[in-house]
Order: C-alpha cells, then structure tokens, then sequence
C-alpha cells in the first residue's frame, strides 16, 4: 500500500512537473494579456505552484479559487470549463478557461487556468469598429484601379449584349444612351477615348460630342 501511495505521489509530482512547461510556454507565448496558473490542488491552501503574467496580482503559494475548490469536492466536476465570463480583481474583464489535470487513479490533481484580459481587445474592436464603419452609400459605384482602353471596350460591348445587339447595330437612342452613361462612368475621359467610342460605334468622333454637347 505504502508503495502504490509513493508510486502515485510520483506521478502526481511528474504531471505538475510537465505541466509547468506548459504554463511558461503559455504565458509567454501570449504575454502580456494573459495570465496562466497551475494550481496543486492536493495542496489547496498553497495551491498556486506556478503563475505567468500575474494580471491578477497573485503569487505563488496563494490558494485556490472556488473553481479549484470545487475540482476537489466533486469528482464529476467538468474537466474543461472554457470561455467562461470572469474578472480582474482591478475589475477588468476577463475570459477564462480551466483544464483539470488528472492522474491515472481519475483524481484531479492540479488545474491550469488561463485568464484572458479582453479590455484591450475590446478597445481595439471599438476602433475598427469606427474605422470600418462607412455611412452614405456613393451616387456611383466607384472602381479603385486604373482604367484603360480595355475598359471602355468593355463597357461598350457589355451595353450592347444588354441590348441583344452589336456596338454598331445600336440604335441613335441608344448610342446618346451609351455615350452618356460612358461620360457619367468616367471611361470618356480616358486619354483617346471619344475616338475610341466612336470607331467602336461607326460614327465620327463629333457625333460622340454633338451627343455630350447635347441638351436633354
């Protein structure tokens, strides 16, 4: 029996031994806005064995919370409580998770807790928040790129198969409808585009303009 005793306090001081390698790597992985603990729960009085980033002001050798608490009180005690609401005592929010350690015996020896400070992040969240905010929508769609000749050919034959038709089978209505729309685009304002349109249509390059000059 003394020896099954000595053979478990063995492997209990094995599992908090490898489970401080956890809490430092942790800790330091996700400085400085989270806090890690190991608790030795077959200690709950002096639980706290090991703590990185102690925004909550702990030490080692302070005793375990109520979640410790009740890890040893009730066998059944969940072995992973995650993302759970909780608080700094400074009274800063926090996000919490719990991972109960367990020997092969079933007993819950320790406890590693993370405890997330998300103040920050929720001031972060807030600004993009306000820097990707947007209000009014735009009179036209606005195309951030340079746009080429390759554009206006484009926009042309995109017209025209709206219209179940060819560029140069449009009607007059619809080349002032065309032109207008390829004005409003800015597409007419690309360098050589009135003679492009034009060329494209079949028409001579003052009827694109007559069309601009055109009221109504």
């Amino acid at each position: 029996m003394k020896t099954n005793k000595s053979s478990i306090q063995q492997e209990n001081a094995l599992l908090l031994r490898e489970a401080r390698k956890i809490v430092e790597a942790l800790g330091k992985m996700f400085a400085p806005s989270c806090e890690v603990v190991l608790h030795d729960l077959t200690k709950p009085e002096h639980a706290i064995i090991a703590i990185e980033c102690p925004l909550s002001g702990r030490k080692v050798g302070e005793p375990t919370t109520e979640m410790g608490l009740a890890r040893i009180e009730d066998p059944a005690f969940p072995d992973v409580v995650q993302n759970y609401v909780n608080a700094f005592p400074d009274g800063r929010p926090a996000k919490s998770t719990s991972i109960g350690i367990r020997n092969s015996q079933g007993q819950c020896i320790a406890a590693l807790c993370l405890n997330l400070d998300v103040s920050l992040f929720s001031s972060v969240n807030r600004v993009l928040e306000q820097l990707t905010a947007t209000q009014e929508k735009a009179p036209i769609k606005e195309t951030l790129r340079s746009r080429s000749a390759d554009d206006l050919r484009q926009g042309i034959a995109d017209f025209a198969a709206k219209h179940n038709t060819q560029p140069r089978a449009l009607s007059l209505k619809q080349r002032r409808e065309l032109i207008h729309w390829l004005d409003k685009t800015g597409l007419l304002q690309l360098h050589g585009a009135p003679s492009q349109t034009a060329e494209i249509l079949g028409i001579s390059r003052a009827s694109v303009y007559n069309v601009l000059n055109a009221k109504g």
